[in-house]
């Protein structure tokens, strides 16, 4: 029973405080990883053949350094405290607050729909450029949704749901060794000449991480496509969209999500300059202003699903 009130009360605090403005805990860890990487991430000296090797190697040095010390924290935290259910639940609480974005992640959504409504690209076109990677200079209102509508299923599993599944499964540390990693894979799993190889591990990590989660989050979006009539179309899309995607994660999370939303996403998009052709995932409409906030909808559907099916599973423990 810990668990859910633990749950619940660190969604009540996401809900009702948001995400701290000041003294993030990740922002202070992203000050340190930029200085680990800045000492790690070089090769000079190293003959050729030799040097991805060794920035793969000093990549996995790097991760294991960065997240090792702060999880064995807090499990040395978590099991000072498991003699005090108050205090452990309230820790817990704070910790999962701190890890989670639902309500940054419904503010930013609806910061790009509203101006959408009201036919005010600019404003769109900025508020959009705080979520995604692409080049939104000269997003139409069609391209805009689609950016902000597929931002919105991704972030759904990775800020709110993964951690969820984390917490759920390893306790703090769980959900501490996630967070982290999800951050490092932000900051340094770019495929480009930086962080090729000295990301990989960091990127593969969450990658690991994510893959359960990912899918328990695409079956929650399926399922929660009834309400719109739209779960059978959510499936197809998962299941003959999701392998077409570049990433193993979100492929079949935004596939599900699209198909139950019933919007068509993916396609062209511009990043740095150089346009990348996508493969098209879900079934539908042209994603438009109401696309951002269905997306929304659906997530908040799949939490109260996801609360629902942790309940019936405590229940069941309890009684068996």
């Amino acid at each position: 029973m810990s668990l859910i009130i633990t749950i619940v009360i660190a969604l009540g605090l996401d809900y009702w405080l948001g995400e701290p403005k000041r003294l993030h805990p990740l922002v202070g860890f992203g000050g340190l990883v930029d200085g680990l990487e800045k000492w790690f991430n070089s090769a000079e000296g190293v003959q050729v053949n030799q040097r991805d090797t060794l920035l793969k190697c000093k990549g996995t040095l790097a991760l294991l350094l960065a997240i090792g010390p702060l999880s064995f924290a807090a499990y040395s935290l978590e099991q000072t405290l498991a003699t005090y259910e108050a205090f452990s639940t309230l820790f817990g609480a704070v910790v999962l607050y701190l890890a989670i974005g639902w309500r940054s992640l419904i503010q930013h959504a609806k910061a790009i729909s509203a101006p959408l409504y009201d036919g005010d690209l600019i404003t769109a076109r900025v508020a959009v450029s705080h979520i995604v990677s692409r080049d939104t200079e000269d997003l139409n209102e069609q391209e805009i949704a689609k950016a902000a509508t597929e931002s919105v299923l991704e972030n759904g599993a990775d800020a709110l749901f993964a951690a969820l599944f984390w917490f759920i499964v390893a306790g703090i540390p769980g959900v501490v060794i996630y967070r982290l990693s999800n951050t490092l894979d932000a900051m340094w799993g770019y495929k480009n000449s930086r962080f090729l190889y000295f990301g990989w591990a960091a990127a593969r990590f969450d990658d690991l991480l994510n893959f359960i989660p990912a899918r328990l989050t695409a079956l929650a979006y399926t399922l929660c496509g009834s309400v719109n009539g739209q779960t059978q179309n959510a499936w197809q899309s998962w299941r003959k969209q999701a392998g077409t995607w570049k990433s193993p994660n979100a492929g079949p999370v935004m596939a599900a999500g699209a198909g139950a939303i019933g919007v068509e996403l993916g396609g062209s998009a511009q990043y740095h300059g150089h346009s990348q052709h996508r493969p098209v995932l879900g079934s539908g409409s042209a994603p438009m202003a109401a696309s951002i906030d269905d997306a929304c909808d659906l997530v908040n559907h799949s939490l109260v699903l996801w609360l629902a099916a942790i309940c019936l599973l405590i229940f069941l423990e309890a009684v068996a």
